[in-house]
């Protein structure tokens, strides 16, 4: 059998534990003897001993170090351009919160051997993550369900077979080297958001396919919804809107302005004015209040 190598990618921030919790699950593969692993971990200058514990535990991972401003396209972007170099046949992006299941990769790997078999060298594969305690689907592909909304993206829950869908969340993605020839590595014009589902996109417009693999391959719990706000607590709020991790709302997480911009001019045509207006509508006329009532 060929040899195999996989460059695993992960950016953490203070989260200790939930890192080596990760890693540990990572090096519990179950995997054939012909397919090996290189971890690259980007540490974003947490002040946890991450980096520390890290190198203590697993003194074969790399650690990268950034200076705190990465976030986790920044983060995985750095890991991604130092794999690069190495030319691995495969590339995975792995969060330091998700618990892969023991044989996660192994089916990542024979689903990519499948769709080669068939023609598909190009696919980007991405696994379905559920909830520890409910079980709940929490990550994993997205579809473009709506027509008029080109980035109106719906979850779509795995099944036993493996599924293409139009992007992905990047919790635990495999990239093979023929994709990334094309399409490259995540858009620096991305802080901490968005990176994912733009790198799926460009995917498919470059020729590439994306898919979720089959069944629910690890867990990672979801982002906790904020609390309802007042038209006045938003407002003392919204200089969140121009930060890396944006305004979370009940419905939407409002990530800076100029880089949703990016997404819908890249990927929603001629009307992508509208789609990048439409999520700020509600702040927008927040602040426009705000300062009609500051002029009187």
């Amino acid at each position: 059998m060929k040899h195999t190598t996989i460059a695993v990618l992960i950016t953490c921030f203070n989260r200790k534990q939930k890192t080596l919790a990760s890693l540990e699950a990572l090096f519990n593969q179950v995997l054939p003897p012909e397919v090996s692993i290189s971890v690259y971990l980007v540490d974003d200058a947490s002040t946890d001993g991450t980096a520390e514990a890290v190198r203590q535990a697993y003194p074969a991972v790399k650690i990268l170090h950034g200076d705190g401003n990465l976030f986790w396209n920044g983060g995985m972007r750095m890991a991604f351009e130092e794999a690069i170099k190495e030319d691995y046949d495969y590339y995975l992006w792995l969060n330091d919160d998700t618990l892969l299941e023991p044989e996660a990769v192994n089916v990542l790997l024979t689903t990519s051997h499948r769709l080669a078999s068939e023609g598909d060298t190009a696919a980007v594969i991405a696994i379905s993550t559920r909830d520890p305690e409910t079980g709940k689907f929490t990550y994993g592909g997205m579809l473009q369900s709506r027509w008029w909304h080109p980035l109106n993206l719906d979850p779509l829950p795995p099944s036993q077979e493996a599924q293409p869908c139009d992007t992905i969340c990047g919790n635990c993605v495999l990239i093979p080297r023929q994709v990334v020839e094309r399409v490259g590595n995540l858009d620096p014009a991305f802080v901490h958001y968005a990176g994912d589902w733009d790198y799926g996109l460009r995917a498919k417009q470059q020729g590439c396919t994306v898919w979720i693999a089959p069944g629910y391959l690890g867990t990672c719990s979801q982002n906790p919804k904020p609390a309802q706000r007042t038209e006045a607590q938003l407002r003392q709020e919204l200089n969140k809107v121009g930060q890396p991790k944006g305004l979370a709302l009940q419905d939407v997480i409002l990530q800076p302005m100029e880089e949703w911009k990016v997404l819908t001019q890249r990927h929603c045509g001629l009307l992508w004015p509208v789609y990048w207006l439409l999520p700020y509508r509600r702040v927008l006329w927040i602040s426009l209040l705000g300062r009609l009532k500051g002029q009187k």
